[in-house]
């Protein structure tokens, strides 16, 4: 008697198919996942949801991570070997000077998270909001003679862009060497017609890429979120904004945007071209021109790049915040559009508090991304509930990233407290080690609290049990955010 296979029998090998499928994936995301919250989280959706998660773990979690960072890890021995034949020891001497604050030395092992050291005698300009950003860039940009190194996660077809396109061609044009790096994933909609523009007229730019061919763009992991602009290595830019007319507050529901960068001249500009460097390196195998910054005649601000990898020996981001958090004594701000922390991120909060220290954190209260703003909100509840005093920005919506210890001292830069920059991205940060710097920090800082409404634990208690649902199932996948 011939057995019926129909379509009820094919739809049940299929789900039986899959949940295998699933098991077998959820296997390797144990056995290849590099952290133990990504591997729990992998894991664990693929058992029981295969339905939902096997197909995005094919595509995104797959990333061969080990053979990306040994391959990044050449690249950069390689770049260094190139560099170490250039004559940088006049900024390297300024290192000197460095060691000698107690300031800087009171942070502990901070500093010494960095392979590029601590220098003196650098200029530093605090940037708020779109508008003071990209008019310093722009102003920079304009008045470029000799190099102009730009990268950015985010670089769009849009108005700003335009405009950055229409400088940087005709500087170009000037004879000026222009080299251009985007992230090939944050930069997914940027157009050919928009790039071929840029080569034609004479810009080197070229995409960050993790593999080679059409997958690339699919590869969420191991991507570059670092933003930096250095001018004839005179002047440099680092900070939270990327090149889209949404940084300047032009695109609702979440304008206006709040953000900040910095401008910096001195020594520390080397340390943004080597950063810079190692990128295009790892793009296009060539080294950028580098060339030295002015030694100072005054003393200056003491800063120290800290920039941070997949490819790093240790999870230099994770540690910057865990360490900048112990060293506090006094008070301990935070910024950041995301809050995902790991356990040693979160404990190192807690035990601030219990040192008395004033720790604050900052977050947005309208959401861009609504898996990653629930889960963030568990965790502020939670932060809450240890003594963390925790501020919703109301204006718009918040994407600055800074960190103030105590009352000399503060990192500025692209890192989010989450999983994603704690580990997979590619980010720079600046340590800025300055009384005066410090409370100009501090005066930014207190003008966000006072436009932010401070949760208080009524807000915890009046959550509806659906919301606390959904909170705690984004909890669950978010080391994989």
């Amino acid at each position: 008697m011939p057995t019926d296979f129909g379509i009820p029998h094919l739809f049940a090998y299929l789900i039986a198919a899959t949940h295998v499928l699933g098991v077998l994936a959820a296997i390797h995301a144990v056995l290849t996942v590099r952290t133990a919250q990504g591997a729990l989280a992998w894991g664990l959706s693929l058992f029981f949801m295969p339905y939902l998660t096997l197909l995005p773990y094919l595509v995104f979690g797959r990333s061969r991570f080990d053979a990306y960072v040994k391959a990044r890890r050449r690249a950069d021995k390689q770049m260094h070997q190139a560099v170490a034949a250039q004559d940088w020891r006049p900024w390297v001497e300024q290192a000197k000077a460095a060691h000698q604050s107690p300031a800087y030395q009171r942070l502990g092992a901070l500093p010494r998270l960095s392979s590029q050291p601590g220098l003196s005698g650098n200029h530093v300009q605090l940037l708020i909001d779109g508008e003071a950003t990209f008019k310093a860039i722009f102003e920079a940009l304009a008045n470029a003679q000799q190099v102009i190194l730009l990268q950015f996660f985010i670089i769009r077809d849009d108005a700003l862009g335009r405009r950055l396109r229409d400088v940087l061609l005709e500087r170009a044009a000037a004879g000026v060497q222009v080299h251009v790096l985007y992230d090939g994933v944050g930069s997914h909609a940027l157009s050919k017609t928009f790039i071929a523009s840029l080569r034609q007229g004479g810009v080197q730019m070229h995409d960050f890429p993790t593999r080679a061919g059409l997958l690339n763009r699919f590869q969420l992991n191991f991507r570059n979120h670092r933003k930096i602009v250095v001018v004839d290595g005179e002047i440099g830019f680092l900070g939270g904004l990327n090149i889209g007319i949404e940084y300047l507050g032009q695109k609702p529901p979440l304008a206006p945007w709040r953000d900040t960068h910095v401008q910096v001249r001195g020594p520390v500009v080397a340390s943004l071209q080597e950063t810079f460097a190692e990128d295009w390196y790892w793009a296009c195998r060539k080294l950028p021109p580098l060339l030295l910054p002015s030694l100072q005649d005054d003393p200056g601000l003491l800063c120290q790049m800290i920039a941070s990898g997949p490819a790093d020996a240790q999870e230099t981001a994770s540690l910057m915040f865990v360490e900048a958090i112990h060293a506090a004594r006094q008070r301990v701000w935070l910024s950041s559009p995301y809050f995902v922390p790991d356990e040693a991120l979160f404990a190192a909060l807690r035990l601030a508090v219990m040192r008395g220290v004033d720790v604050r954190l900052l977050l947005p209260a309208r959401p861009d991304h609504r898996i990653v703003y629930a889960a963030s909100s568990l965790y502020a509840f939670e932060a809450l509930r240890a003594g963390v005093r925790i501020f919703r920005y109301q204006p718009g919506f918040l994407h600055q990233k800074a960190l103030l210890i105590d009352h000399d001292a503060c990192i500025l830069g692209s890192a989010n407290l989450d999983n994603r920059s704690l580990r997979l991205n590619f980010e720079a940060s600046l340590l800025i080690v300055d009384t005066g710097f410090n409370t100009q920090v501090a005066a930014m800082l207190e003008d966000d609290f006072s436009r932010s409404r401070e949760l208080v634990n009524a807000d915890r208690r009046n959550l509806h049990r659906l919301q606390q649902l959904g909170m705690r199932v984004a909890r669950l996948i978010s080391p994989i955010l």
